[in-house]
């Protein structure tokens, strides 16, 4: 039979378990899927803990990449031996073998590997959306993005690049400064001996960002707001730090009639026509080398408890993918 990990309790990562799972034939509508890398992404510490609860016991992951096995009845644009990736819904893609809606699956790129794949779907579709979305960023435009050497923070600072923009970004020591500035970062802020805002102002000359892309939350959030320019957009897409605490909204006028939403990829990829735009829109840009998928760190599935661990206590970059 084949395995995947599951959890019975929220908690820490040793709440994770290798099982035995049965998979039967793909429901009408499914397909079957074999896969070859998953993604390791923040939001499954979230589903993990029960800061974002899920149905107990349940599986666990959000990204994968892999083979198409087996279709179920009514499926027309994907036959056995394709190659695909997803990300989002429905939880459980730390599997080796699972039935998936083949509406949620895009076609891979030959051009692009499973280990890629895995590796950028949901990173790379969260930057898609934040950059040519929520925000839409212009040639000109000063950002901040916190954890700039991380999954996400590397690919908006490559994207942002290219489009145009001057890119600030916080991180947590002298190697990832390197790394962010090495991928676009124009001004990396380490943030453990400098005052984030503080230097925000100073290399903007007062005039703060256009926009604040903030997957930390609690610990970052008013020095966020205190980032930007007049009108400026507070794009809060994560907690990492904790969630934030009750805001009084009248704060963003008094700090300069500033913009402020909490985004989530399920709800701009939630139509398949918008999930398929975003995904060209991505492979484009990995194609044509202007973003480059790097995965820095590779696990056994079966190990998805320990990748939880280095996860959360930051010792790692960029890109992290889970090998059946």
């Amino acid at each position: 039979m084949p395995h995947a990990i599951r959890f019975h309790q929220v908690g820490g990562p040793e709440v994770l378990q290798w099982e035995s799972v049965e998979v039967g034939m793909p429901a009408a509508g499914e397909v079957q899927v074999e896969h070859r890398a998953i993604g390791l992404n923040f939001i499954d510490t979230y589903h993990r803990t029960g800061l974002y609860p899920v149905p107990l016991p349940s599986g666990i992951g959000l990204e994968g990449a892999g083979v198409v096995s087996a279709v179920g009845e009514g499926v027309t644009d994907l036959v056995p031996g394709d190659r695909i990736a997803y990300a989002g819904g429905p939880i459980g893609a730390y599997a080796e073998v699972r039935n998936m809606p083949a509406d949620r699956l895009v076609k891979l790129p030959h051009g692009i590997s499973f280990d890629q794949g895995a590796a950028m779907m949901l990173q790379g579709l969260t930057a898609q959306y934040l950059l040519r979305r929520t925000y839409r960023v212009q040639p000109g435009d000063t950002i901040l993005i916190h954890a700039a050497a991380g999954g996400v923070g590397l690919i908006v600072c490559q994207w942002a690049k290219a489009l145009g923009a001057t890119v600030i970004g916080t991180v947590g020591s002298d190697e990832k400064a390197a790394l962010a500035r090495a991928h676009g970062c124009d001004h990396p802020i380490v943030y453990t001996r400098e005052e984030f805002a503080e230097r925000v102002r100073e290399v903007t000359g007062g005039e703060g960002v256009a926009v604040v892309y903030d997957s930390i939350g609690k610990d970052t959030f008013m020095d966020s707001l205190a980032c930007l320019r007049p009108m400026g957009m507070m794009v809060l897409f994560g907690a990492a730090s904790g969630p934030v605490p009750p805001v009084d909204l009248g704060i963003l006028a008094k700090m300069g009639s500033l913009f402020l939403t909490r985004p989530t990829l399920f709800t701009y990829s939630a139509k398949r026509a918008d999930l398929v735009a975003m995904a060209d829109e991505l492979f484009e840009v990995v194609g044509a080398d202007r973003v480059k998928i790097e995965v820095n760190q590779r696990y056994a599935l079966r190990d998805a408890a320990q990748a939880h661990v280095d996860l959360e206590a930051r010792r790692t970059t960029g890109s992290t993918i889970l090998v059946p």
